[in-house]
């Protein structure tokens, strides 16, 4: 999942970057409403997190325009002003939530996920599978039948990205965008690397292979001797 933050408050932005990585998720983070919009317009997000007061421009402005642009991506709004005229405010202006500073990140990140939900239709899952390879999404727990594997948090969130996509080839940009937070670099072979490492957990020990590679494409969870 991938989430542009629109914070200028350093610390702020630095706890929620953390807490959202631990998390799995992809962040890209704007110090500024006018770049913070400009991402918004041209890059994909699953949700997006902005500040009301931001320097250019000014966050409800930037909703307003997203949404005035077509840009359909949740948003909740963060803001120190928590009376109900203010919550109203951003709901009207375009956001989909609001919440007051000072907040608990669990929190935040439970706002997020419902967002996630809601704007998908579809029931986020507790568990992913496939063949016998199953992940859980809460306790973080991944198996090939009954052998645990034991994965850091880049190789969980690189794992679960393929499961979601299971049957499908996925470029090496697409990872790179929803997985890492920046952008392809054709020179870098960070994603075969992973891969790689991933591989060595999830495949090598077993018959059947579930991680494979497309040549010129990508990479594709099948079942495979």
């Amino acid at each position: 999942m991938r989430i542009l933050l629109v914070e200028d408050d350093p610390k702020i932005a630095s706890f929620i970057l953390k807490g959202l990585k631990a998390e799995g998720f992809a962040v890209d983070h704007a110090a500024d409403g006018e770049q913070g919009l400009d991402l918004a317009l041209t890059e994909p997000y699953d949700a997006a997190v902005v500040d009301v007061m931001l320097p250019k421009l000014g966050g409800l402005e930037l909703i307003k325009t997203m949404r005035a642009e077509k840009v359909k991506t949740p948003i909740i709004v963060l803001s120190a002003k928590g009376a109900v005229e203010d919550r109203v405010k951003g709901l009207q202006t375009g956001a989909d939530d609001y919440l007051a500073k000072p907040f608990a990140f669990s929190e935040l990140l439970a706002r997020l996920q419902a967002l996630i939900r809601r704007s998908t239709d579809a029931v986020e899952p507790i568990r992913l599978s496939f063949a016998d390879l199953s992940m859980n999404l809460i306790t973080r727990e991944v198996f090939r039948g009954e052998a645990p594997i034991e994965l850091q948090p880049l190789e969980f969130a690189l794992l679960e990205y393929l499961l979601r996509n299971a049957g499908r080839v996925v470029s090496k940009t697409m990872i790179m965008e929803h997985v890492w937070d920046y952008h392809f670099d054709p020179q870098t072979n960070v994603v075969e690397s992973r891969i790689y490492k991933l591989r060595e957990k999830v495949d090598k020990a077993f018959p059947v292979k579930l991680i494979h590679t497309v040549r010129g494409v990508g990479y594709v969870v099948k079942a495979s001797a």
